[in-house]
This record gives C-alpha cells, sequence and structure tokens, in this order.
C-alpha cells in the first residue's frame, strides 16, 4: 500500500505544486522558440521544480512508515537537488560546457562512490568499473537533458521505466525503498503530464531533465548491482540509443556537441511527418516491449536469454529510429498503392 500511496501523492502534490508555480514560472522562465525548438510560441519553463519537489517529499513522508538508509537517501537526494540548482543556473545564465561537466561528474561520483556496488565481473578493477560509471553516470544524466525535446517524451519514457522499477521492489528484487521513490517519481511525472500534453502549456526545463536522469539513472544502477545488467540496459534503451548514435554522428561531422540541435531521430520525425502524438505513442508502446524483454530477462537469468533480449531490444529500437529517420508516407497514398 505505500507504493500506492507514494504514486497518488506524489501526483497530486505534483499537480497543486505546478497550480502554484505556474504563474511565476510564467513570468520568469519563459523558453522562447528559436530554429532549434519544437514549439513555435513562447512557453513556460521549470515544471521539474514540483516535480522533483513531489517525488522528495513523497519518499521523505514515507519514512515515517518505512525504514530505509535515511543517510544515504539524502545523499541521492542532495545530488539531484544539485543537478536542478544547476541546470536553473544554466537556464538563467547559460555556463560553460567545461564548468558544467566539472560539476556533473563531481555529483555523479559522490553517488556512485557511496554504495561500493559492482556490476562488472570481478576481474575488472574496481578503479576502472568506477570510472566507467561514472562516465556513463554523466552521460545518462545528459542524455535524458537532450532528449526532453518534445512534448510528452520524457512522460512517456520515464513512466514505463520507473512503474516498471517500482513493481520490482513489490517483488522483492529491489529494496522497497527504491519501490517508494519509483513509485513517487512516476507520480509526479503523471502530475506533471496534463500540462505538458501537446500543446504543451509547460515544460520540464534543466531543473526537471537533469534531476530525473540522476535519480533514474541512480534506480538503474541499483537494479544492475542486483547482477540484472540486461534489464537496466533494456528499460532506457530507445533514450541510450537515439541519444549516443546522434552524438556519434555529430563527432564524426566535427560538429561542436555541447551545442543546441535537432538531429535526434525524434525530432526528424517531427521533421518527417510525424505528430508529437505518433512519436509519443511509438516511444511509449516501444518502452512497454522493452520492459517486457527486461521482464523476461528476471525470469530466465541465463547467459543466452540475457544476451537474446538485449539484441531483440536493439533491433527494434534500430526500427524505430529508422522509421522515424524517413518520411512518412501519408494514410491515402497508402491506400492508393
Amino acid at each position: 500500500m505505500i507504493v500506492v500511496f507514494a504514486l497518488v501523492a506524489a501526483t497530486f502534490l505534483s499537480t497543486v505544486l505546478i497550480l502554484a508555480l505556474k504563474p511565476l514560472l510564467i513570468r520568469y522562465a519563459l523558453a522562447r522558440p528559436n530554429a532549434r525548438s519544437s514549439h513555435k510560441a513562447p512557453t513556460p519553463q521549470g515544471g521539474g521544480i514540483a516535480v522533483l519537489a513531489a517525488t522528495l517529499s513523497v519518499v521523505g513522508f514515507s519514512s515515517l512508515w518505512l525504514v530505509f538508509p535515511v543517510t544515504y537517501f539524502l545523499l541521492v537526494a542532495a545530488a539531484a537537488i544539485a543537478f536542478a540548482v544547476l541546470g536553473t543556473a544554466d537556464d538563467i545564465r547559460p555556463l560553460p560546457a567545461w564548468i558544467r561537466l566539472v560539476l556533473q561528474f563531481i555529483v555523479v561520483a559522490a553517488v556512485i562512490f557511496e554504495p561500493g556496488i559492482r556490476i562488472l565481473p570481478e576481474p575488472v578493477p574496481l578503479a576502472v568499473e568506477r570510472i566507467l560509471l561514472i562516465i556513463g553516470g554523466v552521460w545518462f544524466v545528459n542524455l535524458v537533458n537532450f532528449m526532453d525535446g518534445l512534448d510528452w517524451i520524457s512522460v512517456a519514457e520515464m513512466v514505463p521505466i520507473t512503474a516498471f522499477i517500482a513493481g520490482l521492489g513489490l517483488i522483492g528484487v529491489l529494496p522497497m525503498w527504491i519501490a517508494v521513490l519509483a513509485a513517487a517519481l512516476c507520480g509526479a511525472l503523471l502530475g506533471f503530464a496534463p500540462f505538458n500534453k501537446p500543446v504543451a502549456r509547460l515544460f520540464l526545463g534543466d531543473v526537471g531533465s537533469l534531476s530525473i536522469g540522476l535519480l533514474v539513472g541512480w534506480m538503474l544502477l541499483q537494479l544492475a548491482g542486483t547482477g540484472a545488467l540486461a534489464a537496466a540496459l533494456l528499460l532506457p534503451l530507445y533514450y541510450l540509443m537515439d541519444a549516443t548514435i546522434t552524438l556519434l554522428r555529430r563527432l564524426a561531422r566535427r560538429e561542436k556537441v555541447w551545442e543546441a540541435h535537432r538531429s535526434h531521430f525524434y525530432q526528424k520525425a517531427t521533421d518527417n511527418g510525424f505528430s508529437v502524438l505518433q512519436v509519443n505513442a511509438h516511444v511509449f508502446g516501444l518502452n512497454l516491449v522493452l520492459a517486457g524483454l527486461a521482464a523476461m530477462t528476471l525470469v530466465w537469468p541465463s547467459g543466452v536469454a540475457q544476451v537474446a533480449a538485449l539484441s531483440l531490444g536493439a533491433i527494434l529500437v534500430g526500427l524505430v529510429l529508422r522509421r522515424f529517420s524517413r518520411p512518412r508516407v501519408s494514410v491515402s497514398l497508402e491506400v492508393s498503392r
């Protein structure tokens, strides 16, 4: 019941906070469209403040009934807040890329060094694994930020992931307090969803995308630490492949990868005739299938099943990316053919 409470309470609190904050965000935090934007009218950003506040408040309140490592939760919460502050500062006055990266590495390192989780085989030195996890953590936080460029896409991506993680807590794969955190974040995003429905009246902003990236990345790390590395990779595989392939392509073209752009596959999809809702339907449906594959790796933990699920997941994501990158054929043309 505490997981259900976290979901419902965070949904309600997120909605209330957004309604309270929206006049201030309209006045002080308008995102004005430019050549790289997906929106065409000035739209307030900063909804992530409500999402993060609702998530952390509900988890903190749940500690009255649920025993969990408060010190460690406070560390994770502080890291998420640090990213939120960094995102807010960057929105107000853009920071140099190297300063952002240094601060991000420091925050991610503080979270990763604390638990001493091992996800790679023992022969891999601990120092090497931690370096890889820190780099991966910083990349994951940034890719969540990069991918938050379309109405509802963060909801379509993160709601299935957090709901799945919450379910794993209910069946004992993960500690219950992590399930509560996942349920609270899921609920907070559901509370945000009506305001971000196309055409959006509110954006998460960097304050939301960076902090959500930190929280979800940390929860996936906890899942990988149980031995379920394949499941931890499958759940966010669409975001991972879209952002990583786009980054590699931009590097190959010698573009300034730290600058805003419209090269992601989901952005190409809208340029190729897909509506925002169609893009989100693809992403949401794909994530449900990826969650099913992740569940399969937990039920059948053999190496063959892990490789098969990861391979199938990569193929399915690749097909969606390929579909996004090509002009959409109109229904009338398809029928005439």
